[in-house]
Formats: structure tokens, C-alpha cells, sequence
């Protein structure tokens, strides 16, 4: 098999550094067992006493046995999650985003995987279109739970269309399957206008919400659309009154799940209540944000995050202070509400809105900006500027550059002023508060795959 089993990290102090592993170094066996990923790998180091072959830099391989605890950590971090490949998607969905990126960007944008192992690790949705049968015995047999399904419709044949490719039609017979195993799981519907809203999600979700407990919640986010969707299925955007219309339908599933078992169960994308102009709900109704990772009440979250931090009496800045804020269209609106509640002698705030020209302009959320848009927008912006506030959705994971590789460091170089980054509510108003009192630091976490004990994994962010 392809073995991407190559250790990246070392922790200081570990197991790994006692037992002599080096980066660059490959876990081939374990006690004979051949590693599929770092699932086989956490069940194999279950064990306390442990033959470890292992090839060094050079090719050559050895064996080390030692002893360890049950639940004693190897503290080693790997390049990658599964050491025989990524397993990529086989479908060609009418809304794919990955279809719709501008050309010549980094190759691992296009990279469109759809392996149950990423959605039991790290929450990745997945189509199980390409899941085969000896998969399901073994997410059964190690109870690999929760799992992350992207379902669209519970209508086979429409979802066969959907997503071009006939396999798909087997989504209740496999979602039935992961119950039968009390596998638990969260679904997602990208919804189309005309496609499979109304009588279609009618269905869907009510299909959906017999499945619980298994079924743990349901996402509804609106399709996006670039302006380089070409030789691609047609599809429009929600208007506001479509939008509202989702709104309305869903709230009634949500007022029929909440009485019966206290939850609602279905929620929708932030996006919607935009597009509608509707109020985002309060955050009791997004039931401890299950499907935060998804986008899913990321602006209720935010406000929370706001609220906590509750001093709102400060300190007036020795000499006046010029911050702009940036943000995605949608939420420019949000903040601007939030900093007519913030009253700080001598600091002045500024919320640039910024236009998707990169992706177009029909995409308005945060998360989507480029570096070079930012840069455009700001200068085009005119007046005094100490410094700049970023978004931290809006950076690639444990990196510091944006989707088009522009970097936080050539934004600060580019526009000669401090450039800090604030990824949730409580951050932003922490920074407004006390800009100084918070360096600028341009660290890079590597986006490395740690292995933990109890079967517990984590992707450094």
C-alpha cells in the first residue's frame, strides 16, 4: 500500500523521543499489524506491550518493543491522517465549490475527498458514495462515531441526479445501515432553489428526524455560487423571499422536534437570515452549536462571544487609535450594531465590508475572502489607519495566508500598519479594548495529525 505513515513532530519529553523515533521517520507494523491510518494505529498502541517496525530515513528498517501504559500518549504527529491515501470524491455534484474555484490555485483546493475515516476524525462530510461494504463492518465493528453525511435529499433517485452518480440513490439503505450499528451521525443538505427545497426538503427532513436518536442533527445551507461556474449544472441563488420561505418551513419542523424531545434538530446557515433579513435566532435554539465546524449559528456564537466578555468600562487610549475591522458583506451590518454599543475614549473604529471580487461578488461570506481583496478594499478606503483587524475564519487552517496565498505578513508589509487577527467575538473586543497589550504574531501551526490515546484524535489548528 502507499505508506504516508511519516512522522512530522516530536514532543519533547515523550514516548516517542524515550523509544528513539526521529521525524522523518515511518510506523510501518505494529505488532504485525499493517496501519491503514491512525485509527489502526491508536487501537494498535491500545496495547501495553508493543513490537514497533519502523523505517528510518535511509530505507532501512528496524524493530523496537518496549513496554507502556494503556493510556500513555506516543507524542508523535504524523503528515498525514491516513497513511494509504486520501479517498476522493467519485461524484460530480450540480453545486460542487470545489468545481467553482478560480484556475491556477493551489492544488490542495481541488482536492475533493470523501473518506469516512477524515469525517470520524476531524467531522469532514462525506457522501458515503464510495463507502464500501467491508468500510461499514468496520466502522461497526470499532464503532467509529459520530460520522459527518452530506444527505441533500432522502428522495434516492434526486440525489442519484444531484449528485451524478447512481450509487447515491442508496442514502436511506446506508444511513439505516449506520443506526442498525448505533453508529450516530450528523447530516447536511446543501439546498438548491427548485431542486430539493419545498416538497423535497419537506421530505428530507421529516425522513431525517424518524432517524433519531442516530440521527443527530441536520444543516441547511444555501448553495454558492462563483462567477467561474462553467460547463456547470444551472442553479440561482435564494431570493429574499425564497429564503424567507425556508425560514418559515423550517422553524415549524423545529417547533414540532423541540416538543417532542427538547432539541431542534434541523438548523439553517447563517446565510439565510441575511438573505431574508430576518433576525439570526437566539443561541438556545442552536442547542450548544453542534454544527458550529459547518458554519452553523457562527454569527450567534460570535455575538455570545461579545457578551462574555462583560468589562466594558475601559482605560481611554493615550492618543487616538484608528482600527478598521474586516469583514464578509453579509456580516458588515452585525458589526457595525455590535460597535455602537462600544464606547472607548479615543478610538475611533472603522468596519470595511469587503466586496468578493475574487470568487464574485454573490459571495458575501467572511470565510471566502482573499488577501488581495482585503488589500484593495482597504486602500481603496481612505483616511487614518493605525491598524488592521482580520478575521481568523478567513485564513487557511494552521496557516497564516488566505485562500489565494497572500499572506498576513505581505498585508502588514503592503499596508504599513499592525495587522492582527481575531477568530471569535470575545478576541475582537478583547483587541478594540486593549490594542497594544496584544503583539502581532505571524506564528504557523503545521497542519500535522496527532495521535491521542482513548481513540481520541485531534488536527492541530
Amino acid at each position: 500500500m502507499t505508506h504516508k505513515g511519516i512522522i512530522v513532530n516530536i514532543e519533547p519529553d515523550s514516548l516517542a523521543e524515550e523509544i528513539g523515533l526521529e521525524i522523518g521517520d515511518k510506523i510501518i507494523e505494529i505488532n504485525g499489524q499493517n496501519l491503514r491510518d491512525i485509527i489502526d494505529l491508536s487501537f494498535a498502541l491500545a496495547e501495553e506491550e508493543i513490537e514497533l517496525l519502523v523505517e528510518k530515513k535511509n530505507g532501512e528498517q528496524e524493530v523496537i518493543e518496549f513496554d507502556k501504559e494503556y493510556d500513555e500518549k506516543l507524542g508523535a504527529e504524523f503528515e498525514s491522517a491516513v497513511f494509504d491515501g486520501i479517498r476522493c470524491c467519485g461524484n460530480r455534484c450540480w453545486f460542487c465549490f470545489v468545481d467553482q474555484i478560480a484556475p491556477n490555485m493551489r492544488a490542495s483546493l481541488s482536492v475533493k475527498d470523501d473518506d469516512y475515516r477524515m469525517s470520524f476524525l476531524y467531522g469532514n462530510f462525506v457522501t458515503l458514495t464510495n463507502t464500501k461494504p467491508e468500510d461499514f463492518e468496520r466502522i461497526k465493528k470499532l464503532h467509529l462515531t459520530p460520522l459527518f453525511v452530506s444527505v441533500h435529499t432522502t428522495n434516492g433517485q434526486l440525489r442519484a441526479k444531484m449528485l451524478q452518480n447512481k450509487r447515491a440513490a442508496d442514502i436511506m439503505l446506508q444511513l439505516n445501515h449506520l443506526k442498525e450499528a448505533a453508529v450516530e451521525f450528523h447530516t447536511q443538505i446543501v439546498l438548491c432553489p427548485g431542486i430539493n427545497d419545498g416538497e423535497e426538503l419537506e421530505k428530507t427532513i421529516h425522513d431525517l428526524m424518524q432517524m433519531q436518536p442516530y440521527a443527530q442533527t441536520l444543516a441547511i445551507v444555501p448553495v454558492g455560487l462563483t462567477k467561474y461556474r462553467e460547463d456547470c449544472y444551472p442553479l440561482a441563488m435564494f431570493s429574499q423571499e425564497e429564503a424567507s420561505r425556508v425560514i418559515d418551513q423550517v422553524e415549524r419542523w423545529q417547533k414540532i422536534n423541540r416538543n417532542k424531545t427538547g432539541k431542534s434538530f434541523v438548523y439553517l446557515g447563517d446565510e439565510f437570515y441575511f438573505l431574508a433579513k430576518r433576525e439570526i435566532p437566539p443561541a438556545k435554539e442552536y442547542d450548544g452549536f453542534p454544527q458550529l465546524e459547518n458554519g452553523i449559528g457562527l454569527t450567534r456564537n460570535f455575538l455570545s462571544e461579545w457578551d462574555e466578555i462583560t468589562d466594558n468600562v475601559c482605560n481611554p487610549y493615550a492618543k487616538q487609535i484608528y482600527l478598521d475591522i474586516v469583514c464578509g458583506k453579509s456580516a458588515g451590518s452585525v458589526l457595525t450594531s455590535l460597535l455602537e454599543q462600544l464606547d472607548i475614549p479615543n478610538l475611533s473604529v472603522r468596519v470595511v465590508a469587503i466586496e468578493n471580487e475574487f470568487f464574485g461578488k454573490e459571495i458575501t461570506v467572511t470565510g471566502l475572502l482573499t488577501g488581495q481583496d482585503i488589500l484593495k478594499n482597504l486602500k481603496d478606503h481612505q483616511g487614518k489607519r493605525t491598524g488592521v483587524i482580520i478575521p481568523g475564519s478567513a485564513l487557511r487552517t494552521g496557516e497564516d495566508v488566505f485562500l489565494d496565498d497572500y499572506s498576513l505578513a505581505d498585508l502588514q508589509r503592503d499596508l504599513g500598519v499592525d495587522v492582527k487577527v481575531a477568530y471569535n467575538g470575545g478576541e475582537l473586543k478583547r483587541l478594540l479594548q486593549s490594542w497594544h497589550e496584544h503583539p502581532m504574531t505571524l506564528d504557523v501551526n503545521p497542519n500535522v495529525y496527532t495521535w491521542q490515546s482513548n481513540a481520541a484524535y485531534s488536527k492541530n489548528k
